[in-house]
């Protein structure tokens, strides 16, 4: 019976001495790799440089000569819309032109030719009646102080005099002053009316045929031959997508981390794997809202050589706002945080070994450590039963 109890006492013994009372935590080795801090948005595709044309008149569509997708180069003719009402509304404000030019000739000459000639002519005239009268009140004068002529004939050779005299100023004044200054502004704003109409009709002609002002691609035609066009109406778009903007809305966060050069990746699901690289070229002035998110929008220039990324689209954007090669870097849950500074646990032998660190950039899964800690060194992320952490605790490292 004693000899019983005794077994008994010693495989308790043994087992209580063989019980391991190490916590199991997962772990990570502090390595060297690239860190990239990162702003993940999503944004738009506009173009750079944009050209849009809208139907100036209505009327049909005579001509089209591309299609969407099509490479044109500069000054090629696009769509040509029909003419007909435009060229005679043309012709007749190029007539008006005419009209009022010679209206203003007339203005500048005293009349017309025919007015012109006819004052002549009765200047003439006027002047050779105002020397015969001047001539024969000379005569007059010497005569009566002779006794040859009355008092009476003098009065009348005076009287004629006067009224050459009168004729002759009325008829200088039309030829210096035919036209009075109301009559010069009404001529002058004709002018001016039948120009800017004749200039209105010109540009409305050179509005009907659509020609490409850069080498680009055409990306937007909704017109088709034949079919009927408002004034308004959009008749084609193109851009030159050798370099396209991505205006990316950034959460109202993240805005202060936003600076001009910073590079950026854009993708589309519509080409999965691909990644087209370009960098920040503004910066948000305001924060406004957008759907339900307060963003600013930046705007970013985007290489696109190969003319894939299209206008109006909507892709994912990353914007990296810092990037360290060949950091010291843990994973983000190892890093804990008090009062005074950032630290981890250690594990030495396996017991944990609290110590404080310095750090740098950071993202979602990763940490870059600056002090603290040597490369290799291993470190705690968590227990696997759910037990706290603390210094001088016992573990093991489980996989």
């Amino acid at each position: 019976m004693w000899a019983a109890g005794a077994v008994l006492a010693v495989i308790v013994l043994a087992s209580f001495a063989s019980r391991d009372d190490s916590v199991p935590v997962l772990a990570a080795v502090v390595s060297r790799s690239t860190i990239r801090s990162v702003i993940s948005t999503n944004g738009k595709v506009e173009p750079v440089r944009n050209f849009e044309a809208h139907a100036p008149i209505g009327t049909t569509v005579k001509r089209v000569l591309v299609k969407e997708g099509d490479q044109v180069k500069r000054g090629q003719l696009l769509v040509e819309l029909d003419s007909a009402n435009a060229r005679s509304q043309a012709a007749q404000a190029l007539a008006q032109v005419r009209a009022s030019e010679a209206d203003m000739s007339a203005l500048k000459q005293g009349g017309t030719q025919e007015e012109v000639l006819s004052l002549e002519s009765q200047l003439v005239k006027a002047r050779d009646n105002f020397q015969t009268a001047e001539r024969n009140l000379q005569a007059l004068r010497r005569l009566e102080q002779s006794g040859a002529a009355s008092p009476g004939e003098v009065r009348l050779a005076q009287d004629q005099l006067s009224a050459a005299s009168a004729d002759l100023k009325l008829l200088e004044s039309k030829q210096s002053q035919r036209y009075s200054r109301p009559e010069i502004a009404r001529v002058q704003a004709q002018q001016s009316e039948a120009q800017s109409a004749y200039s209105a009709a010109e540009d409305i002609l050179g509005q009907l045929s659509v020609r490409a002002p850069f080498n680009g691609t055409v990306f937007s035609l909704p017109v088709k031959l034949g079919a009927y066009v408002s004034p308004g109406d959009l008749i084609l778009q193109m851009a030159n997508l050798s370099e396209v903007l991505v205006r990316a809305f950034v959460d109202e966060p993240d805005v202060a981390r936003l600076a001009a050069g910073e590079k950026i990746e854009v993708i589309w699901d519509a080409m999965p794997g691909r990644v087209w690289q370009g960098s920040v070229s503004a910066i948000p002035a305001a924060v406004k809202l957008h759907g339900t998110r307060n963003v600013g929008e930046t705007t970013c220039l985007v290489s696109n050589q190969d003319f894939k990324l299209l206008p109006n689209i909507n892709v994912g954007v990353t914007i990296i706002t810092a990037e360290h090669p060949d950091a010291l870097t843990i994973p983000r849950e190892a890093v804990r945080q008090d009062d005074s500074a950032p630290y981890v646990y250690r594990i030495v032998a396996n017991e944990l070994k609290r110590q404080n660190v310095q750090t740098s950039i950071s993202n979602l899964t990763s940490v870059e450590i600056t002090g603290g800690l040597p490369e290799n060194a291993l470190v705690a992320l968590g227990s696997v039963n759910s037990k706290p952490l603390h210094d001088h605790l016992p573990v093991r490292v489980v996989h």
